[in-house]
């Protein structure tokens, strides 16, 4: 490094060397961490793409990449549910009986799927102070209940056999009566899967993505 002598006999350094040594300071230090290599940018990449964390990733990061990979699937297991696909069904609606009977249920206009609503009305209607009404009430709710009832039997009868006739194995159609009237007395757009035909046998059109 150049010194120069003042008249006291003193040393400094000029202008020109500070701006030499400033100019010369290596710049990993306002960095503060060395440039990722090209074979860690590529895995960064390829994890932000999965949901995971990236290479090195504190807990903080593992976290928030966990919950959003957690988002991902439930939202990817929703859409292969809402089509119908077998892998993202619960094991009470997997198989291709469970399926049979859903459909058969679902391409029908039955009853029962009024059922719930109506009991609704029927009971605030029961609430009504005059004993008159009340008995026409208690009268309804019988006749409802008598005409669902004989309803959903002449629909499982007809049902059943259709399935006898293709799987004939009685263990292949356990429990499947049950769930053609669990699935027949509930609500038609709140049923789970949705229904993939409309009443009349139509099948339903999936809704285009916007």
């Amino acid at each position: 490094m150049l010194f120069k002598k003042t008249d006291d006999g003193s040393s400094v350094t000029t202008a020109a060397d500070e701006l030499t040594v400033t100019e010369t300071k290596p710049t990993s230090e306002a960095k503060g961490r060395p440039t990722p290599t090209r074979k860690e940018a590529e895995a960064a990449r390829k994890a932000a793409a999965k949901g995971g964390p990236p290479p090195g990733a504190n807990k903080k990061e593992q976290r928030n990449a966990a919950r959003v990979q957690a988002q991902q699937e439930r939202a990817k297991a929703r859409a292969g549910m809402l089509r119908g696909d077998e892998r993202y069904l619960p094991e009470r609606d997997r198989g291709p009986v469970r399926k049979f009977v859903r459909d058969f249920i679902d391409s029908r206009r039955t009853i029962a799927e009024f059922f719930v609503p109506i009991a609704v009305i029927v009971l605030l209607a029961g609430m009504w102070p005059d004993v008159r009404i009340k008995g026409l009430v208690t009268f309804a709710w019988l006749l409802i209940i008598v005409v669902v009832v004989a309803d959903t039997a002449f629909m499982i009868t007809r049902m059943n056999k259709q399935l006898k006739a293709q799987w004939p194995d009685k263990s292949e159609r356990k429990g499947v009566a049950l769930y053609a009237v669990m699935r027949g007395l509930q609500i038609r757009r709140l049923r789970v899967p949705p229904p993939m035909y409309k009443a009349g046998g139509e099948p339903v059109v999936p809704k285009q993505p916007k």
